[in-house]
């Protein structure tokens, strides 16, 4: 009696070592689990922040009084007949004084049959610009008029981001400035920024003034149809462009603002044919 005893005794405490052993197992294989649990956890929690994480600011602008480029994804509405202003038409030959403060946006000044180019002279050399009064008759009206009221000449422009935009025709260079008026969109079809593009800087719908910008580089061409497109140049693309794009500022703190090397528009002339 006394082996058989034994015998359940050694049998009893194997089978619990075995259980212990087994618990031993388990638990190792629920901490390893929670560990492969907890490193996905992280790896998805990297991902999304990751993808929801702005690619790059360098696309968007700070919001001005008067105009500014500011990225949005809201598509346009349609629009409807162009409603021109009250104010006089500035001569077409150049004779008049310069002016840069206006009571009213301007009448029809310019035939909308008829071509209009702008030769942009710059300290950094010279852009011919092809506008479209097909496509924004009123946004050239404004511009041509602007250029013949010699608004544009001797002012510095404020703001540029290499790869992106030249932004001008602000007379104060603080960002801030304008004609006095405000014009409404004539929005292009996504896709229609081309390097070269000339576009009305904005600070929301239907806020157009004076400030423009020019598409210098592969992001700029990237905006959203969100600014009107009213002329492309044609001339100094390969030399006056990229020379106005190096001067940019591309400190992403500063959003381009000033650029890092003074560009200044010594003056625009239109030629009407």
């Amino acid at each position: 009696m006394g082996t058989d005893k034994r015998n359940r005794q050694k049998e009893n405490r194997r089978a619990r070592q075995s259980e212990l052993e087994k618990q031993i197992q388990r638990q190792k294989l629920v901490r390893r689990s929670t560990r492969i649990a907890l490193l996905v956890g992280v790896v998805v929690a990297i991902v999304a922040v990751i993808n929801l994480w702005p690619e790059s600011d360098s696309a968007t602008a700070p919001e001005t009084t008067e105009t500014s480029v500011a990225e949005t994804t809201v598509a346009p509405a349609p629009a409807g007949p162009f409603e021109f202003g009250e104010g006089e038409c500035a001569p077409t030959d150049g004779s008049g004084d310069q002016v840069r403060e206006f009571a009213a946006a301007p009448k029809l000044c310019i035939d909308p049959a008829k071509s209009y180019t702008a030769l942009i002279t710059t300290n950094k050399g010279d852009l011919t610009v092809v506008l479209d009064p097909t496509k924004a008759p009123g946004t050239v009206n404004n511009f041509v008029n602007l250029a013949r009221s010699k608004y544009f000449d001797n002012t510095v422009c404020h703001r540029a981001i290499p790869t992106f935009v030249v932004q001008c025709g602000d007379p104060t260079a603080t960002g801030t400035g304008g004609p006095g008026y405000a014009i409404s969109d004539e929005l292009p079809a996504a896709g229609e920024y081309k390097l070269g593009s000339l576009a009305m800087a904005n600070s929301g719908p239907n806020t157009n003034g004076s400030q423009f910008f020019i598409i210098s580089g592969e992001q700029g061409m990237t905006l959203p149809p969100s600014y009107s497109l009213f002329g492309q140049v044609t001339t100094g693309l390969d030399t006056t462009l990229p020379a106005l794009d190096k001067a940019g500022n591309s400190d992403p703190v500063t959003n381009g603002v000033p650029p890092k090397e003074e560009i200044r528009i010594i003056s625009v002339k239109i030629t009407e044919s």
